[in-house]
């Protein structure tokens, strides 16, 4: 059997065919040509149906713009409730057809000098830790902005975040609301006001804070109480001579006074010194224990009670947090637990020459109107204090303890609790 000899030789010479080879070469251009156009008209297919999509889009987009704007102008109202229409609109869009269709949303809802009523305004509020001083400032602050011609739901839209007495979370919470180019962040606490304030300063975000027992510790102010930056707001700094001298006049007989404080809050730092610096004045020793975190509470509350006459509270958010722990423990050592505001002495402590934190959050919300108004910067605005102490006193409290107070202090006391209620009321 002859062996296999490609088409284009020829059998007797080995020689090339030229007919045979000129007839595959015609072939081979005749397909090429035929691929090229196949391809030319796929191409531009593709570009047909790009065009026709993109014509679509715009349509749509042009249609909720001409939705939104066409309230009738001097009604608040109807302007207000057609905003909220498009933001709710256009995040569905974002969330169906990518991040472009979301930019036009931070844009339009942005705005620098807003009028109350008129534009609105979207604010975050990073709470540190979830107790009832904390939730009172956040409550107050709302209610000065509503005050003030703010209203959540009407103007004004707010993203509320707790970040559980966490810093990681605190600060994680604070680059988010840098991320959103918020009209203004809320701080409530001294952790959440440093980790705001680091996080907004480059994004030229206002931080107003509250909560606060010591700005200038904080390095949010400096001595004349003057903003570091775009930051301003409230201090809940104690009236400790008051304190002080409250616990001498319940307690004649008290030596050592022992506090429970966070290593890590600037506040707690602060405050301690200046318990120490004023107790000699009042016959007292502070005995004071750290804790880094709650977890190291328990502990060191029982080797703290085995030292003390009495516990004095600070304003430091993870203590606080684990109030009904201590005083449950201080209970079964028959020693008195003295607050630092006016919420910790409705949960059991003894008394307080404290804070009233629903008035310090609303004057926060005065002082942040006045921000989102366009009347002031935060850095033209020294932060604020509450002028006078609150005295509290539980009734319930001092009879367990076996604790009279004198007519005279009841006389003072702006508030007298006869339960002890629960933390979760």
């Amino acid at each position: 059997m002859a062996a296999w000899q490609p088409p284009y030789r020829c059998k007797s010479s080995g020689t090339r065919d030229f007919a045979t080879v000129e007839t595959h070469r015609k072939i081979r251009e005749t397909i090429m040509k035929n691929l090229k156009k196949s391809c030319a008209l796929f191409v531009l297919f593709v570009l047909l149906c790009s065009c026709l999509g993109a014509c679509a889009g715009g349509a749509t987009g042009s249609g909720t713009s001409t939705s939104t704007n066409s309230a009738p102008a001097g009604n608040s109202d109807v302007a207000s409730s057609a905003d909220s229409t498009q933001t709710k609109s256009e995040k569905g869009v974002a969330a169906k057809t990518g991040p472009e269709n979301a930019a036009p949303e931070a844009d339009e809802s942005k705005s620098a000098n807003p009028e109350p009523g008129q534009k609105e305004l979207h604010i975050g509020i990073l709470q540190f830790a979830q107790h009832p001083s904390l939730d009172n400032c956040r409550e107050g602050f709302l209610k000065g902005l509503a005050e003030s011609g703010f209203v959540e739901g009407q103007n004004l839209t707010v993203d509320v975040q707790n970040a559980q007495a966490d810093m990681g979370i605190c600060g994680q919470i604070a680059a988010q609301f840098a991320g959103k180019k918020l009209d203004l962040i809320c701080a409530i606490a001294t952790p959440a006001a440093m980790s705001a304030y680091i996080a907004a300063q480059s994004k030229g975000i206002p931080v107003i804070y509250t909560a606060i027992s010591d700005p200038v510790a904080a390095q949010l102010a400096d001595s004349d109480k003057k903003p570091l930056g775009e930051v301003t707001g409230t201090s809940d700094r104690l009236p400790i001579k008051e304190q002080l001298s409250l616990i001498r006049e319940v307690l004649p007989d008290a030596k050592n006074i022992g506090i429970l404080f966070s290593t890590s809050e600037a506040n707690s730092v602060s405050m301690l010194e200046v318990y120490k610096k004023l107790a000699p004045e009042y016959g007292f020793e502070i005995v004071d224990s750290g804790i880094s975190s709650s977890s190291d509470i328990p502990l060191a509350c029982d080797a703290l009670l085995k030292k003390v006459d009495a516990l004095s509270n600070l304003t430091d958010n993870t203590v606080v947090n684990s109030l009904p722990l201590i005083l449950s423990k201080a209970k079964a050592k028959n020693i008195p637990v003295f607050g630092s505001e006016i919420e910790q002495v409705r949960l059991g402590c003894l008394a307080s020459e404290g804070i009233e934190y629903i008035s310090l959050g609303r004057q926060t919300g005065a002082m942040a109107a006045k921000i989102l108004r366009g009347e002031a910067k935060a850095s033209e605005l020294p932060y604020e204090e509450i002028a006078e102490a609150c005295l509290s006193v539980n009734l319930q409290a001092a009879s367990d303890l076996g604790i009279k107070f004198s007519d005279e202090l009841l006389a003072r006391a702006v508030e007298k609790f006869t339960e002890i209620s629960s933390a979760n009321k």
